[in-house]
């Protein structure tokens, strides 16, 4: 079956279903895995025009951080690369055949604007139309919704500012100062990317913590899970990945940084109208920014409820809501399972998840049954 047959086919007849999946990258991809295993009807509502998720939106000299075949979500192993670590390229085709592999009922472009709790489930608004579901499992990642720091005198600078998420590539850079902000991934890469097109300045909070250059996504998949079945056993907490680094050392970041173009800068203190100053008055000319400061969880379509704590946060029981009974979330990070916004660790969140669904689903219907029985 081609993707447009599948599209079509979810068009039809998935309109009411046992499970709706909101997102259609990695993370909704396998949720739709385990669901097809389960043998329960489910739709995958997607926003984007084609399938790969935040794949599609990276700069291209981004890589993986292990090798394919340790990057591959459940029942597919991804196809071996040449040339070191695969490419964003590599991830988009293969996450399309594997879409197309399993037949995911995949319906895009879908913006869901809001989920109605119901008395059979939820209802879904879309721009689209509706579906109904008796669960939802929100695997929306972060991409998405970017986070902006505020820094005094940021609207009175003149250059461009622009986030991580935005970044394609050094073309439009060549030449110019630039300021990359932040000390995780994202900002070393781009860092590097950046350091041979233009004049970068790195500025971030301490000094860069850089893995061990053997690590990989292997490895730090491993250590978070670790640390999982440490605190579940009621062992010390051993701090995980965080214990390790904030920076992988894959081979553009090591070059650049082996090279000497890799220099940590502290973050600034404000903006002036051409650059920035720090606190010991030194200035800098800057002509744009870069801001590599991370995301936060797409769930807008899920703002009208009153899912967060006191301090913000969003309490799960494993991967459902305990506010809102029927409300899963997968794929975002170590908040719903070691490991789970990555290729290689998101399989044992969704499986865990479709787990959970399908027990709750066959007793919410044991529960009818006997309530009808007893009418």
């Amino acid at each position: 079956m081609t993707a447009l047959g599948a599209v079509s086919r979810a068009v039809e007849v998935r309109d009411r279903a046992d499970v709706a999946v909101i997102g259609g990258g990695q993370a909704g991809l396998a949720v739709g895995y385990y669901l097809r295993r389960a043998g329960l009807s489910f739709v995958i509502l997607d926003d984007q025009d084609a399938p790969g998720g935040a794949w599609r939106h990276v700069w291209p000299s981004l890589r993986l951080f292990s090798p394919a075949e340790y990057s591959s979500l459940p029942g597919r192993l991804m196809p071996r690369t040449s040339g070191g670590n695969p490419d964003a390229d590599h991830v988009i085709r293969y996450l399309a055949d594997y879409e197309e592999r399993y037949s995911l009922p995949v319906v895009r472009p879908v913006r869901v604007a809001q989920v109605i709790p119901t008395s059979e489930g939820f209802q879904l608004l879309t721009d689209a139309g509706q579906w109904r579901a008796r669960a939802v499992v929100n695997t929306t990642g972060t991409w998405s919704q970017p986070f902006w720091p505020t820094v005094p005198g940021q609207r009175s600078f003149r250059g461009s500012q622009m986030h991580s998420a935005d970044y394609r590539g050094p073309g439009k850079f060549k030449g110019q100062s630039v300021l990359v902000v932040g000390g995780a991934n994202s900002a070393a890469q781009i860092a590097a990317d950046l350091a041979r097109a233009a004049t970068v300045t790195w500025c971030l909070r301490g000094a860069p913590r850089y893995l061990p250059d053997d690590v990989d996504g292997r490895e730090l998949f491993r250590v978070a899970s670790q640390r999982v079945r440490a605190l579940a056993a009621g062992e010390p907490d051993s701090g995980g990945v965080a214990n390790l680094g904030d920076i992988v050392a894959v081979p553009p970041v090591k070059k650049a940084r082996d090279a000497g173009l890799l220099i940590p800068h502290p973050m600034f203190e404000r903006f002036t109208r051409d650059g920035v100053i720090w606190n010991d008055g030194s200035t800098r000319r800057v002509d744009a920014v870069i801001w590599a400061t991370g995301f936060r969880p797409a769930l807008r379509h899920l703002r009208a409820h009153d899912l967060r704590e006191s301090d913000g946060t969003i309490r799960l029981d494993g991967t459902a809501s305990p506010r809102i009974p029927g409300l899963y979330f997968a794929g975002y990070g170590d908040w719903t399972g070691p490991g789970s916004a990555t290729l290689v660790g998101v399989g044992s969140t969704a499986k865990a998840t479709v787990g959970a669904i399908a027990g709750d689903l066959e007793s919410a219907t044991t529960a009818a049954a006997i309530s009808a029985r007893a009418r």
